[in-house]
């Protein structure tokens, strides 16, 4: 089992969904857009949680990668691309 939390920071930068399970720190970001992009509120989350991976989930069609360890994930691939247990 895991646990999952919405994050903030005083300075505005925010993560919608960070999940901690089996030892990672994972987190998500939700975006309407098709060309998602990092952005310094994702890059000070993953410096301030240390997450081991981010996806951007996005209402495009297509799997990226923007950064290290940051994945652009088309919603519709969801199911395909997460590991469930």
């Amino acid at each position: 089992h895991g646990e999952a939390f919405f994050w903030s920071a005083h300075a505005g930068a925010e993560l919608d969904l960070l999940v901690f399970r089996r030892g990672r720190r994972m987190g998500f970001e939700i975006k309407r857009t098709t060309a998602p992009k990092l952005t310094r509120s994702m890059r000070t989350a993953i410096e301030t949680l240390h997450l081991d991976s981010l996806d951007v989930l996005h209402a495009g069609e297509h799997t990226f990668e923007l950064d290290h360890g940051v994945r652009a994930l088309a919603f519709s691939q969801v199911s395909e691309q997460l590991d469930p247990s």
